[in-house]
């Protein structure tokens, strides 16, 4: 057994995903930066709501939960909130994430509960048949946009940035070593971290705009994949259809929620219960 495997729950398999769905990619990666920190799998926690990155926690051998729709997050964040010495990790898609979710991810990003989140960005709602999404390309052909998408996309580890997210990340399917590494770097974050990895939907994005196969599509996104440092360099306009990798944002200097709520709120509480249970008497 590959060091890896024993995070991996094989009596689920196969998955429901379309065959070269980057989906895969994600999963082992994950799994990839358990094994790599020796995390006892009863000391993870896998999160996740609707849609392709919704099944994502079938395929875990530690503690899983399958949410609703848009609230991964605020499930994950009672779970931490009760047992912070868990390791919890998120698993939305840009639609669970950003949309329906996306007021919780601004919080969970504001207050730094030190959850663990991946997003998973293939640009549209692919599990329900190829809706557009926040994060659709300009331009781009889906179910609801025949004519094309006129909405801009989210810059999704922008947002986060702006919200105040003490790490914020972003690599791609096409570079799995990679996106090994900074989920791995992720981890060992103390406070709130995400990890954007943009992954490919070819089936139902994808074979509406030309990549109808999982080459094509994750060429596409190698085109459009760059380094921060370039990025840097880009005018404004060439940014817009430009995707900069790698930590895109580290910080130490916020405290993380889960340990002041166990510092200051729990001892209040347990203090109010005694004073009002001894006025009781």
């Amino acid at each position: 057994m590959r060091n890896y495997e024993k995070y991996i729950r094989y009596r689920t398999f196969p998955t429901p995903w379309c065959p070269g769905c980057g989906d895969g990619t994600i999963l082992k990666s994950i799994a990839m930066a358990f094994a790599e920190l020796d995390i006892d799998p009863n000391d993870i926690i896998v999160v996740a709501g609707i849609g392709c990155s919704g099944r994502m926690p079938t395929f875990f051998n530690t503690n899983t939960l399958h949410t609703t729709h848009g609230r991964a997050l605020t499930f994950a964040t009672g779970i931490k909130l009760a047992r912070p010495e868990k390791m919890v990790v998120v698993i939305s898609g840009d639609g669970d994430a950003l949309a329906i979710g996306g007021n919780h991810l601004i919080h969970a990003a504001r207050r730094n509960i030190g959850i663990k989140m991946i997003l998973l960005n293939n640009g549209v709602y692919g599990m329900t048949g190829g809706q557009v999404s926040p994060l659709t390309p300009q331009k781009f052909i889906t179910e609801t946009t025949p004519y094309g998408n006129i909405e801009p996309k989210f810059l999704a580890a922008e947002l986060l940035i702006a919200a105040r997210a003490t790490f914020v990340a972003r690599e791609t399917v096409n570079r799995p070593v990679q996106l090994k590494n900074v989920i791995k770097k992720s981890f060992l974050h103390s406070g709130f971290s995400v990890v954007e990895a943009i992954s490919n939907c070819h089936i139902n994005l994808g074979r509406r705009n030309k990549m109808k196969n999982p080459v094509k599509m994750t060429k596409w996104i190698g085109e459009r994949t760059v380094t921060k440092e370039q990025y840097a360099k880009l005018t404004p306009k060439e940014r817009e259809h430009k995707y900069p990798v790698g930590v895109l944002q580290e910080t130490t200097d916020r405290y993380e929620y889960s340990e002041l709520y166990h510092k200051h709120i729990v001892p209040a509480a347990k203090q109010a219960v005694a004073e009002n249970n001894k006025g009781k008497k």
